[in-house]
């Protein structure tokens, strides 16, 4: 595994709880711009085309400005509301809300809630360490 793919899961059915949550220091390269545990991030299901991720965001966790030039994400907020900025564009997210990172778009979130937001990428690309 590279730094930038994840293993392919084998299974067809998962737990949640079985799935540890990753503290998240850097994302697309990038630190984390508070530098303490503020994401965290499962990722629940690698597929041959995607990956599906849940992320922890605590209150007041502003993501650096990034994009990424070879995927693009689809987000769902579950709980807690979040600024969301793609490509200059500002949105206040709730729960139930849906969004788009299209590659090669700078975007970035503010948490101002403390939130649980699943995520779609494809193709699947480990983008945080």
């Amino acid at each position: 595994m590279n730094a930038r793919t994840l293993p392919k899961t084998s299974q067809h059915f998962i737990r949640n709880a079985d799935i540890p949550a990753q503290h998240v220091a850097a994302l697309e390269g990038q630190p984390e711009s508070q530098g303490g545990h503020n994401l965290h991030i499962k990722p629940l299901m690698v597929g041959q085309d995607m990956v599906f991720l849940e992320a922890h965001r605590k209150k007041g966790l502003i993501d650096p400005e990034h994009s990424h030039p070879d995927h693009e994400s689809i987000c769902y907020l579950v709980s807690g509301k979040v600024r969301v900025v793609i490509g200059g564009e500002e949105f206040i997210a709730a729960p139930g809300d849906t969004w788009i990172h299209p590659a090669g778009v700078k975007h970035y979130h503010e948490a101002l809630e403390d939130s649980v937001q699943i995520e779609i990428k494809s193709p699947p690309k480990k983008t945080w360490s």
